[in-house]
């Protein structure tokens, strides 16, 4: 691919969290027990945007948190010597849940292994699945998504970077 190579738009990633959306009610058939919990940053946004569809769609407004995952890494050491917590706001019980781990991009599979640590810590629920926006492959882990947006085949050296109006002002993921 060309140097930052545009591979989702606006419409696009709308389009793909729309059916994520319906993706998640079909398989859960519903909404009970249905929790959400955003991957800061990113996957906050995507988590609040797949909240409020189910609510437009099921006229039910679901439990949604966020998570940093930045001390559970595995790596947190080589972030740097004083690595950036952000908010965790879990303000409901995760147990006997269906959490639905929401982040932007899968790659090695370290992030989510580090948030399904975290949400264990917060209690036991009844199964922990995961939704991305974009599955780029290279999985250290054997780790995979529940539900994805697209799947892009990427050299390691390449980035994928998703920006969303609430953090950057507009919608597209870019490979760089």
């Amino acid at each position: 691919m060309n140097k930052n190579t545009i591979i989702l738009d606006a419409s696009d990633i709308h389009r793909k969290l729309t059916r994520i959306t319906h993706e998640i009610l079909e398989v859960h058939k519903g909404t009970e027990n249905l929790t959400l919990i955003g991957i800061q940053t990113r996957g906050v946004y995507l988590a609040e945007r797949i909240k409020s569809r189910i609510n437009d769609i099921e006229g039910i407004e679901i439990p949604c948190g966020k998570m940093d995952i930045t001390l559970y890494r595995d790596d947190w050491t080589r972030i740097g010597p004083n690595p950036v917590v952000k908010t965790t706001n879990i303000s409901f019980s995760v147990d006997e849940r269906q959490i639905v781990l929401v982040d932007d991009v899968l790659f090695t599979g370290r992030t989510i292994r580090a948030a399904m640590d975290a949400v264990i810590d917060f209690g036991r629920p009844d199964r922990i699945e995961l939704a991305v926006l974009v599955d780029r492959g290279h999985r250290e882990l054997p780790i995979q998504a529940n539900y994805v947006g697209e799947f892009v085949e990427t050299k390691r050296s390449e980035t994928v970077n998703v920006m969303l109006k609430e953090h950057d002002g507009e919608d597209k993921v870019v490979i760089e």
